[in-house]
């Protein structure tokens, strides 16, 4: 099962990263807030600047000297001054501020671009009246037009941008750190592999030894050459899961075979050990649905270990007396199909990924790795896949391997 720990950090670290994120991005929006508002006093100081320089009784030359050293060197911002009807004044230089216009352009095609700049100002701020007088009891309204600065539109993008920057440095290292770990269990899985068969090979040496002259002294007894033909048979076993265990890590060699037979082999060695694993009164039907020859380039020794481990998997599934399991084979183009369909208790979809993880298990006994291994065996040697078609609790499950010619 999932370790609870290993689920809780990991949901700490999706909060605590969930938490940056949005903090990020209120403190970005609160900067970005507070220097709307100062622009916002700029661009109204600029207004009413305007209004008293055009209505002040004084030297007009002192106060266009202050206006223009004071108010305008801290405009960096777009702005733009209309008529009350928001049409730009007649001198587009009297009319734009901070406004990059194509030199290109014939003055009345400036113009136009003006008008609709304008109205991309407005989405952004509401304009400020500028009130000049032109007579005692006359005044002329007029609408200056403002934007964000350059600075507040980068600021704006900064937060996503480190965000996205942070992502992809945690994508990296996400990725790194589980190529890593994958190889470090494929070397662990390799090495204790290779250190199985090779603990294997001289007891099985010995033992086919010892069978050998068992028969001789009893060769005129058939019961005991019957009893020593089992033997043999589980030795010779046994031998061949050495052969698999010696060829995990290494490229293993793929032939042509007819998959039918493969897998009825393995299902007629389950058929003759069924009584003797659950006993008289269970009964459990395993058959194949091919109705052609289908032949895949496999590893004979690796593939009969994926089913064995898929019937072994179906077995423990069953709860009842009766239940089936049921291979079949079908071709679809360059692509080979091969269900595993059982009657057992079936898989929680929620766990559907976590079964062909190491160590997973529901079951009492056992180390959980058959399907890992199964898992790697289809998907590394085969450059197939394994995976789980469907599955409904009480009703049973049907693996899928898939095999490209």
């Amino acid at each position: 099962m999932r370790s609870p720990r290993s689920a809780n950090i990991k949901l700490i670290l999706i909060i605590a990263a969930v938490v940056i994120v949005v903090g990020t991005l209120f403190y970005t929006h609160y900067i970005v807030k507070q220097l709307l508002i100062k622009e916002r006093k700029v661009a109204d100081l600029y207004a009413r600047s305007l209004e008293f320089l055009v209505n002040s009784p004084f030297d007009q030359s002192e106060v266009s000297f202050i206006f223009n050293e004071v108010v305008l060197q801290s405009i960096d911002f777009p702005m733009a001054l209309t008529d009350d009807k928001n049409q730009p004044l007649s001198d587009i230089r009297l009319s734009a501020r901070n406004i990059r216009f194509d030199t290109t352009l014939s003055a009345n095609e400036q113009m136009q671009y003006l008008s609709s700049y304008i109205a991309e100002l407005d989405e952004q701020n509401p304009p400020i009246r500028v009130i000049i007088r032109t007579s005692e009891t006359d005044s002329l309204v007029q609408l200056l037009h403002y934007g964000e600065s350059e600075f507040i539109t980068k600021l704006r993008w900064l937060p996503y941008i480190e965000i996205a920057v942070a992502g992809m440095f945690i994508l990296l290292g996400y990725i790194g750190f589980s190529y890593i770990k994958r190889n470090e269990q494929s070397n662990i899985w390799v090495g204790m592999a290779k250190e199985t068969a090779h603990q294997l090979g001289t007891p099985l040496s010995s033992l086919m030894g010892w069978i050998e002259m068992m028969r001789e002294r009893s060769s005129d007894d058939p019961k005991q050459l019957g009893t020593l033909a089992e033997m043999e048979h589980d030795l010779n076993r046994l031998h061949k899961v050495t052969e698999r265990f010696s060829k995990i890590g290494s490229k293993p060699s793929l032939k042509e075979e007819n998959l039918r037979e493969v897998i009825e082999s393995v299902i007629g060695y389950f058929r003759q050990r069924l009584p003797s694993r659950f006993g008289q009164g269970k009964q459990i039907i395993m058959s194949i649905e091919s109705g052609d020859e289908i032949n895949a380039s496999i590893n004979k020794e690796l593939f009969e270990w994926v089913i064995e481990n898929l019937i072994k998997n179906a077995l423990d599934a069953m709860e009842e007396n009766t239940g089936s399991i049921i291979f079949s084979i079908q071709q679809k183009g360059k692509s080979i199909f091969i269900d595993a369909k059982d009657t057992g208790k079936g898989i929680d979809m929620k766990y559907k990924k976590d079964i062909f993880r190491p160590g997973y298990s529901t079951k009492k006994r056992g180390w959980g790795l058959g399907l890992s291994l199964s898992k790697r065996i289809i998907e590394d040697y085969h450059r197939g896949k394994l995976f789980v078609k469907e599955s409904k609790l009480g009703k049973g499950t049907t693996f899928r391997i898939k095999l490209v010619r």
